[in-house]
């Protein structure tokens, strides 16, 4: 008889506080920064539910999503009536200048073959009124909410994007910022106007998710990127995408490289001097033009602020954690100003985020700062509670591992749910790292000066 165990067990991983969020949220949100645009969840009314609820608690702004509503004889016999029927409604009710539809694991695991539903769909109409549809997938268990950001903004220039017959150039440049703020992407926008530079910035829901208050309800915002900015992008002088992870997997401007030749640049996420300078660097050599007085005055007061400050944050130790872009880009502003960024973690799986940080911080292993990828909250909280920060930095999720280490929070990415004004934190350009780094020093003088047996009121 054999001594082989009749129950084999197994080493396996199981989440346990998701670090990401769903694929189709992120898609979701690319769709906001589209004028006259509507999202469509083809999958159950749960996901266009949750994701709406939670991109209304971070931007405080009415969020409409359309959902194709499987029930259980859809999951088995496909969507492709209730794809019709969405679209009908959503192209009645709302008259949309775009359809952008964001698959669920629902309707990927089923398999529904969404291309070939919408092809059948423009034959049954035949109408040349409806709506241009843009389709991108997004199933949840094969990516993050970034990774649906990155690829719908891709799927978008690809089915979107054109170039002219002449195939002229013409004079602006295209801006891909990746999943920033609006109050990020405002900073942009008066950032290239003030280099004269013209220019697409795709999405841009600067507006549409941070706009003013409305005397009826509106339902589709005003704002957003126009469509016919979209389709001209294949004439522009250049691309310039932030994010060197997400547009590793998924970018828009290698499109439109591949396609039209426009020439493609790529930086991380313009947080701290250096990369600040750099980018300012590109836009003079797009412009023609020298950096503006304003902007010099911002760099200056940034370097004095480092000055003043550097001795409260010199070789203090952070823990960062969020979107993988997000990661490199505060880690790198870390290591400019002497502090250590002693674990630098985020759900995403591209493989790409210890290489990146390496680059940065070429010592890191011998200054033992740990760098994880696809983990989750738990897995994070137990390698933090051996490093011992002063602080951590990442979106709201972070706030019960904060308290559980009893350190400061520095509320940045997304989400932000326990705070005020997630829409308006800035992350880039020379007054957004200003904002964090004050932010930083005042989150330590405060534990400081609470944990003082004496109380001063003077630092």
């Amino acid at each position: 008889m054999s001594s082989e165990p009749l129950i084999r067990t197994e080493n396996y991983k199981v989440t346990r506080n998701a670090c990401k969020l769903c694929t189709p949220l992120g898609a979701s949100l690319a769709f906001k920064g589209i004028r006259g645009a509507v999202s469509l969840l083809h999958g159950s009314q749960g996901c266009s539910t949750y994701i709406r609820r939670y991109m209304i608690s971070h931007f405080r702004e009415p969020i409409d999503i359309a959902s194709t509503n499987f029930s259980e004889n859809t999951s088995i016999y496909g969507g492709a009536e209730n794809l019709k029927t969405a679209l009908k409604n959503i192209s009645l009710q709302y008259h949309p200048e775009l359809i952008g539809i964001a698959t669920t694991c629902l309707s990927e695991t089923i398999g529904d073959n969404v291309p070939m539903i919408l092809n059948k769909f423009k034959k049954e109409l035949n109408s040349s009124a409806f709506p241009p549809v843009v389709h991108v997938s997004t199933a949840s268990y094969r990516g993050t909410h970034v990774d649906g950001f990155y690829s719908t903004v891709e799927a978008i220039v690809e089915q979107v994007a054109e170039r002219s017959e002449d195939g002229a150039q013409e004079d602006f440049v295209n801006i891909m910022p990746g999943m920033l703020s609006p109050a990020d992407l405002r900073m942009l926008k008066e950032v290239l106007e003030d280099f004269s530079l013209k220019y697409v910035l795709l999405p841009d829901y600067s507006e549409t998710l941070d706009g003013k208050p409305w005397t009826e309800y509106e339902r589709i915002p005003a704002g957003g990127t126009p469509l016919q900015s979209i389709r001209s992008m294949g004439n522009a002088r250049a691309s310039v995408e932030f994010g060197e992870i997400g547009v590793n997997r998924h970018s828009a401007g290698k499109v439109l490289e591949d396609k039209y030749s426009v020439p493609r640049y790529i930086f991380r996420i313009p947080l701290g001097v250096t990369e600040n300078d750099a980018f300012f660097g590109l836009l003079e050599k797009l412009s023609g033009q020298s950096t503006p007085k304003k902007y010099l005055d911002q760099r200056g007061r940034l370097v004095d602020a480092y000055l003043d400050g550097h001795k409260y944050v010199f070789e203090k130790k952070a823990v960062v954690l969020g979107e993988e872009d997000f990661v490199v880009a505060v880690a790198a502003f870390l290591h400019e100003i002497g502090m250590i960024p002693v674990l630098c973690a985020s759900g995403g799986n591209s493989t790409l985020l210890k290489e990146k940080i390496a680059r940065i911080i070429p010592d890191y292993e011998k200054r033992n700062i740990a760098i994880c990828s696809d983990v989750d909250f738990v897995e994070i909280e137990e390698k933090a509670k051996l490093l011992k920060p002063d602080l951590i930095i990442g979106n709201s999720k972070s706030y019960q591992m904060a308290r559980s280490l009893n350190v400061p929070l520095i509320r940045m990415g997304f989400p932000i749910h326990d705070r005020f004004g997630g829409a308006r934190v800035k992350h880039v350009g020379y007054e957004g790292t200003l904002e964090l780094f004050d932010k930083l020093v005042n989150a330590l003088l405060e534990t400081t000066q609470t944990n003082s047996g004496l109380g001063y009121s003077y630092m």
